[in-house]
């Protein structure tokens, strides 16, 4: 999640590395709360049209008219420009992606699982464009959270779609053949947080989230080996040098644990959001040249007629 917040956007690209020099996956949730909406989203759909092949877009809960109507981004759009800008954006957002699949083996989506998901070829049957429903497996995908309390599905404090215990990302993760679920979507202390023994990660990105919570951001990097690197955002008041604190490195393993040992670092030349290192990616499953290394990262819904 960015939420508006574009200077901490701008602290990560300085950080990570301008496109197309990394590549980079986003998990949705672009405005709304912050105070600049409209700098964040338009520099992210720039670079989206500059590097297509470099550069993906997921979509969150927020890019949706019903939800952003009402949070932040309706008001800013008619405060600068006007509501005609608003209903473009409107568009755009009903276009977006909800899924990608990383190397066949890490499934980054915004919300998180689903009852209705029993195979990924479902996702790559939805059509776009699309409004967020109020149920259902697009909509779990973009609202869902994991919880601790729970085995199974349980009841959503949201009021909508559902929360799954750790017993449900096992079983999904031993189905599909995965390692890892990546989702953005909560308020997490450290900017990142595992669940189910280490076989989801919650990534948020956006620090000081709206100027009342004390939390830093993170970003997930991943190379051709599926070495997971985790980059500290640290919130305004004690930031470094960069802004960063120390660099979490763990490499997914085959079985229960996805990750092996944990180890620290100092913070390296490595990509925000969550990005291969200049690894061959395939847009909305049309398989493109190979030219950089083996990572792979899929865009699993589906393509947009013309």
């Amino acid at each position: 999640d960015i939420h508006g917040q574009y200077s901490d956007l701008l602290r990560l690209f300085e950080y990570g590395g301008l496109p197309p020099k990394a590549n980079y996956l986003f998990l949705g949730d672009y405005v709304d709360r912050g105070k600049q909406s409209l700098e964040t989203i338009c520099l992210l759909l720039a670079y989206k049209i500059k590097y297509p092949e470099n550069f993906f877009l997921l979509r969150g809960n927020h890019e949706c008219a019903s939800i952003n109507r009402i949070y932040g981004f309706y008001d800013e759009c008619k405060r600068r420009f006007n509501v005609r800008l608003w209903k473009t954006f409107t568009d755009c957002f009903n276009c977006l992606p909800v899924a990608a699949l990383i190397d066949e083996k890490i499934l980054c989506m915004h919300g998180g699982l689903s009852p209705d998901l029993h195979s990924l070829d479902q996702i790559r049957s939805l059509q776009r464009p699309t409004d967020v429903p109020d149920t259902g497996l697009l909509c779990d995908l973009l609202w869902s959270d994991p919880s601790k309390d729970i085995q199974g599905w349980g009841m959503n404090d949201r009021g909508v779609s559902f929360t799954f215990g750790a017993d449900k990302v096992t079983d999904f993760l031993q189905k599909h053949d995965l390692d890892l679920v990546c989702r953005a979507h909560q308020v997490v202390e450290d900017g990142y947080e595992f669940f189910a023994n280490r076989q989801l990660v919650t990534i948020f990105s956006a620090p000081n989230y709206c100027g009342e919570f004390d939390n830093a951001g993170a970003m997930m990097s991943v190379d051709e080996t599926l070495m997971c690197s985790f980059q500290i955002l640290k919130p305004s008041d004690k930031k470094s040098k960069f802004g960063f604190g120390s660099t979490t490195t763990a490499k997914p393993s085959n079985g229960g644990n996805v990750f092996g040992s944990t180890t620290t670092a100092k913070p390296g030349n490595t990509p925000a959001g969550v990005k291969g290192s200049q690894p061959q990616l395939n847009r909305a499953m049309l398989q493109l040249p190979s030219e950089w290394s083996r990572s792979r990262i899929h865009l699993l819904d589906g393509r947009i007629d013309s």
